[in-house]
């Protein structure tokens, strides 16, 4: 399905891009999200390959959104505050690798000056009590396989979805109810 016209496209690595994706898809003004790999030096991505930790690749989430309904910079303090702990290298919750690692990957130059100023302003706010370590990024998005897709919706009772997904959309639904469909 295309998106409609004027949206706009952001691109997040923040661990398992299963939580990643349950965290956004509940957002208003977000019209799809995506489970893929960004980033790396291989000209393709898969599971197998990017979970081997040889490609360079990261889990990561293609948002596609409204900018009339919701910001580059309101998704990101949804990225920073409940999406994942942006404190974490090359891990979040029991997944390790430089797969899961924090990232953005820009989809244009006015999407790195945002983020460039926003985890300036955390920084210098104190907003954590350890050193963030996203990274800023480039690369290419490739789309994850069909199974990695809405998968917290298909599987609702999962063990991972219940001990480390469930969470997150909580609590992004606690610290903003407005924002959320």
């Amino acid at each position: 399905m295309a998106p409609p016209a004027k949206m706009q496209t952001a691109v997040l690595a923040g661990g398992c891009f299963w939580g990643m994706e349950a965290v956004f898809e509940q957002l208003k003004g977000v019209h799809k999200v995506t489970a893929g790999y960004a980033g790396g030096r291989a000209s393709t991505a898969t599971y197998r390959q990017v979970s081997s930790e040889t490609t360079r690749h990261a889990e990561a989430v293609r948002i596609t959104y409204d900018p009339r309904q919701i910001s580059y910079g309101r998704l990101l303090r949804i990225y920073f505050s409940v999406a994942h702990d942006p404190t974490q290298l090359n891990r979040q919750t029991p997944d390790v690798g430089t797969s899961y690692r924090s990232a953005i990957f820009p989809q244009n130059v006015a999407q790195k000056q945002v983020a460039q100023r926003y985890i300036a302003q955390l920084n210098k706010a104190g907003a954590f009590s350890k050193p963030i370590v996203t990274r800023i990024e480039g690369g290419h998005f490739y789309q994850a396989e069909a199974y990695h897709q809405h998968y917290y919706d298909r599987h609702p009772d999962s063990p991972y979805i219940v001990r480390w997904d469930k969470p997150k959309v909580a609590a992004l639904k606690a610290a903003y109810p407005d924002w959320v469909r």
